[in-house]
């Protein structure tokens, strides 16, 4: 059930929409899942209005999917589904390397950094929840470090995508292990204010885990 004390200054459609979307894209509600509004809603502690609007906004971003007479399921994710959009994670997020390179702030250098050494140190206790929040969050400051909102907007639903991803199939991956020296590579470029070896940077990272899901699929 919600926590309305602490979040009652917000409308109720509101968190019923981020409690429903974060629960799609931590996998607690799995790939396939039916959407009943009334087991829902009585979870939750709502009535089924702001369930049924939840329902109908994660429709449009991709996360649920409606049938005709069958009702609501959270979307499947594929294969396929994840090589698309590591193909416009790849240049969209070089571009975002490069621009940092050159607009970053020292405190967001710092950020970035902090939270690269909280990820290796997930990784070295295999901590999966960790390493999917640091990494998840390492990626997320490079892109604010461009200081451009527009990208920051385009972006946005990508990451959130790839979150999704990470906790449905981190678990499979063998390349924790070698982020770390990639994830280095970006930052050693952007403190040095080399914008084309940040992006290259970048882009290999994104390709690499593009080329490894091509293989091995998901």
């Amino acid at each position: 059930m919600l926590n309305f004390d602490i979040q009652n200054h917000r409308p109720l459609r509101e968190i019923v929409y981020e409690e429903l979307k974060m629960q799609i894209l931590t996998g607690k509600i799995v790939p396939g899942t039916r959407m009943m509004e009334v087991e829902l809603a009585e979870d939750m502690g709502v009535s089924r209005t702001p369930i049924r609007e939840a329902i109908r906004k994660l429709e449009k971003e991709g996360l649920v999917t409606i049938e005709p007479r069958r009702g609501a399921y959270a979307s499947q994710i594929s294969t396929d589904d994840m090589v698309e959009i590591l193909e416009v994670r790849q240049n969209m997020e070089g571009l975002a390397a490069f621009m940092a390179a050159s607009r970053m702030k020292p405190e967001q250098l710092k950020l970035i950094e902090e939270a690269e050494d909280a990820y290796n140190l997930a990784v070295e206790k295999g901590n999966t929840a960790d390493m999917i929040f640091y990494d998840s969050k390492f990626h997320k400051l490079i892109v604010e470090a461009s200081n451009n909102k527009t990208l920051l907007q385009l972006i946005e639903p990508l990451q959130e995508m790839a979150l999704r991803f990470r906790y449905l199939y981190y678990d499979d991956f063998k390349r924790a292990v070698n982020m770390p020296n990639e994830h280095q590579m970006i930052i050693e470029a952007i403190a040095k204010g080399d914008a084309e070896a940040a992006k290259t940077a970048a882009d290999v990272h994104i390709r690499q885990l593009k080329e490894l899901v091509m293989t091995e699929g998901v």
